[in-house]
C-alpha cells in the first residue's frame, strides 16, 4: 500500500523530468535556427584585413576589399592635402567627420578624416552615400577627389560630399596604422 506522500514525490520527480526534458529538446530544436544566423567563415575571415601601404607612392590610390565593399587608400600629395585643409568645414553639406575611430560629432575638417601622423593618408569606404555606387577616383570630379557618375555626387581630395545628391562624406572604417606602415581594418 503506497502512502500520500510517496505519491506525490513520485509525482513531484515526473513532473520535473518531464520539464527537463522538454527544455533540453526546446533548446535542441531552437539552437540551429539561432545558429545559422551568426556570419559564414568566410565572412568572419575578412572582418579584419591587413595591406601593406609602405610602398605607394604620393599621388596613387590602392583599392581593397573589406566587407565586400570597397576601401579606397590614397596617399595624397601635398597639394590636395593643401587643398582639404583650405576649405572651410562650415561651409560643407556635410559636417560631420564619420570617423568611428573619433569621437562622435566631430567636425569633418582634413585632420579627421585622414591617419593621425600620416596625414598624407587617406583611407575610406568607396560606397557613395547617396545609393551604394562606386565613385570614381585619382582627381575626378569638381573638386579633385571622386565623383559618382551615376547621380553626379563629387567629393572633395578629403572625401567629403561637395556637391550633388548625396547626403553625408564617404564614411572611414574602423582603422589601425602599425609603425611598419600596416595598415589594419576592422
Amino acid at each position: 500500500m503506497t502512502t500520500t506522500s510517496e505519491d506525490t514525490t513520485r509525482r513531484d520527480f515526473l513532473f520535473y523530468a518531464t520539464a527537463g526534458a522538454g527544455t533540453v529538446a526546446a533548446g535542441a530544436a531552437v539552437w540551429p535556427l539561432v545558429d545559422q544566423m551568426n556570419p559564414s567563415a568566410d565572412v568572419r575571415a575578412l572582418a579584419t584585413i591587413s595591406v601593406d601601404i609602405s610602398g605607394l607612392p604620393p599621388g596613387t590610390q590602392l583599392t581593397v576589399k573589406w566587407r565586400g565593399k570597397p576601401v579606397f587608400i590614397r596617399h595624397r600629395t601635398e597639394a590636395e592635402i593643401a587643398q582639404a585643409r583650405s576649405d572651410t568645414v562650415s561651409a560643407l553639406p556635410d559636417t560631420d567627420a564619420r570617423n568611428p575611430n573619433l569621437l562622435d560629432d566631430t567636425t569633418a575638417n582634413d585632420a579627421n578624416r585622414s591617419i593621425p601622423g600620416h596625414e598624407a593618408f587617406l583611407v575610406m569606404i568607396g560606397v557613395c552615400t547617396h545609393l551604394g555606387c562606386v565613385p570614381l577616383g585619382d582627381g575626378a570630379g569638381d573638386f579633385g577627389g571622386w565623383f559618382c557618375p551615376c547621380h553626379g555626387s563629387h567629393y572633395d581630395t578629403a572625401g567629403r560630399i561637395r556637391k550633388g545628391p548625396a547626403p553625408e562624406n564617404l564614411h572611414i572604417p574602423p582603422l589601425l596604422l602599425s609603425e611598419d606602415m600596416v595598415l589594419t581594418l576592422g
